[in-house]
């Protein structure tokens, strides 16, 4: 036990995080609603012990089975890049139960426009302590840019919003009027995500060599990783978003569903869940967490930030760099 549990590593990821399916199976892991509920103290315990594995100080005692399950809470709680405790709506168990919540709030309520002002402010909040706390944190946001980004997001939201439900009130059928809060969600996150990293877009973003060594700035690698965030955020929501529509349009023609009217907004609430608990971990593997750009083409596109790698490592430029895009 005690030769078992000293070859633990915990900065080495339990699955395959070069393919798909080893990336779905570390974000299924790693997004556990079950461990939203663990308080802080529990999160900070886990924390204790993975900076005392990182040291080399490993108790016989603890089957790794435990020491597994503190490297999913210390995964899912922390940050990457900074090490800090991540507000509750920011932790990646957070994620299935707080989108069930709000998309079903969304979906349940989309026929007036006062409803939909709210539930789109809300989600928009939400959105919004969601992208900072999964931010690069090597590039600082000041109280001016988060309030910008998000008053930003917020209105692209309700503009899109408001807008197609009045275009599609008059123009389409009821059927297309359910999908308002994907279009709302979908222009929101164009918006949001890239506001709230403007710093990481305009400066750039550490990238590193493949031995981890930091060799300099990228804009590029920036662009890319919100870029890769944006379509995962979108890929996450639009399923419940489009089918869970259809399935309404036809439910709610039932005459028994109809009878039972308080049953509408848990409805969809659960089956958003139901979505999400498969969605959440697909789009979070679509891309790797750790990215790579090929510095031929900083070269081409960000020559003064190539220049700068160059000096840094003695003309010996890797041939391609890597970096945390974020989720």
């Amino acid at each position: 036990m005690s030769q078992v549990s000293t070859l633990i590593d915990v900065d080495k990821p339990l699955f395959d995080l070069s393919t798909f399916a080893g990336r779905f199976q570390y974000f299924a892991w790693m997004t556990d609603p079950r461990t939203v509920i663990l308080s802080s103290d529990r999160l900070l315990e886990a924390k204790t012990m993975i900076e005392r594995y990182r040291k080399g100080d490993q108790s016989p005692q603890v089957k790794p089975e435990e020491v597994h399950y503190n490297m999913k809470l210390y995964n899912s709680a922390f940050h990457p890049d900074s090490g800090e405790l991540q507000n509750f709506c920011g932790r990646m168990s957070f994620q299935v139960p707080g989108g069930m919540l709000i998309t079903g709030g969304m979906l349940a309520f989309y026929r007036t426009v006062p409803a939909v002002v709210l539930w789109q402010f809300i989600n928009q909040s939400f959105n919004a302590v969601v992208n900072y706390t999964n931010r690069n944190a090597n590039s600082p946001t000041s109280v001016t840019q988060l309030g910008v980004a998000y008053v930003s997001a917020t209105t692209s939201a309700l503009i899109a919003a408001i807008g197609c439900k009045n275009y599609w009130s008059k123009k389409a059928s009821p059927l297309f009027q359910r999908f308002v809060p994907f279009t709302a969600v979908a222009a929101a996150n164009f918006v949001n995500i890239p506001f709230m990293r403007q710093n990481e877009i305009l400066n750039g973003i550490e990238v590193k060599n493949e031995d981890g060594v930091i060799v300099g700035q990228s804009r590029l690698a920036a662009i890319k990783g919100i870029g890769e965030v944006v379509i995962s955020r979108i890929a996450m929501a639009a399923p419940g978003m489009l089918i869970l529509p259809l399935i309404m349009e036809r439910l709610e023609k039932v005459p028994a569903y109809r009878r039972i009217k308080w049953i509408n907004a848990p409805f969809q609430t659960l089956m958003v869940g139901c979505f999400l608990c498969f969605m959440v971990p697909t789009a979070c593997a679509l891309f790797p967490q750790q990215c790579s750009l090929d510095t031929s083409t900083m070269r081409t596109f960000e020559p003064e930030l190539y220049e700068e790698i160059e000096k840094k490592t003695g003309g010996n430029v890797p041939k391609r760099v890597y970096f945390n895009k974020g989720l």
